[in-house]
């Protein structure tokens, strides 16, 4: 199955929740992501910086997610799960929401043909192959629910008209809910022109915000909630080998590193 562009992406990401499994004391703990990138990759940890632990701050980000995640569901045990640009994450399988909630993992088709060889079917959970902001597939969501929408490494590679339309669509199509994404400064945006690894993928970011609370003006029912931390995160800094720890703790020192990337929360 031959990936494009920005879906290539989501090997690295899985690669660092890989090797996060190896550790230790994980921070997320993804027996799946390992089985996978094994299966996806079989080489992925050879060669000179083949397990190093540098992309941690990815698994952060997927740990503060999944936070969030448990949080809602405990009080809403009949959402709606809306988990986009899902890639290979397991995450439905780490939360192991109750059958009273509705999942949705949405991705582009050839993707979507990657989870069902990699990883197994799940009850309640729906896969959905489509272009995320083509928002046909919006139409065979159920309505009338709390919906929970997830999107871990997707609004930077959508322009920000097309995040704009894609989120103030989910507010008006549902009573109540939550957006959970991460977002990448103005700068970060510019300068991943130049990222290796975006040139790689042919994949680079489309879209950017210094002041992330302000997207709650995109709808007035939308409302900034807070952010996790992420380049700068405690358990970071903790549970990274000294290696890495010292990496972060240099580039944290860069101005506006620490906040190049943010992962946010709002409600409405």
């Amino acid at each position: 199955m031959e990936l494009v562009g920005v879906q290539k992406t989501l090997s690295p990401v899985l690669k660092a929740k890989a090797l996060d499994n190896r550790l230790p004391a994980p921070i997320l703990g993804d027996a799946y992501a390992e089985q996978t990138m094994r299966r996806l990759d079989p080489g992925y940890d050879r060669g000179r910086f083949g397990a190093s632990q540098v992309g941690l701050a990815a698994v952060v980000r997927a740990k503060a997610l999944d936070d969030w995640v448990r949080g809602f569901l405990a009080d809403h045990r009949e959402a709606v799960v809306l988990n986009l640009g899902c890639g290979l994450d397991a995450r439905v399988y780490r939360i192991d929401p109750p059958t009273t909630v509705d999942w949705y993992d949405l991705d582009h088709p050839p993707v979507i043909e990657l989870r069902r060889q990699f990883l197994p079917p799940r009850g309640h959970c729906t896969l959905i192959g489509s272009d995320v902001t083509d928002l046909t597939w919006l139409e065979s969501v159920p309505r009338g629910r709390p919906v929970l929408v997830i999107a871990e490494g997707l609004v930077p590679y959508l322009t920000a008209a097309d995040a704009r339309l894609l989120l103030t669509s989910v507010v008006d199509a549902f009573p109540t809910g939550q957006l959970l994404f991460d977002t990448v400064s103005v700068s970060a945006c510019r300068a991943s022109k130049w990222d290796p690894l975006g040139r790689r993928y042919n994949a680079q970011f489309h879209c950017g915000f210094d002041d992330p609370a302000a997207l709650a003006d995109w709808h007035p029912r939308l409302e900034y909630v807070d952010e996790a931390p992420m380049n700068d995160s405690p358990v970071l800094m903790a549970k990274a080998p000294a290696g890495v720890r010292r990496l972060y703790r240099l580039m944290n020192l860069l101005p506006g590193f620490r906040r190049s990337s943010r992962i946010l929360r709002f409600r409405f």
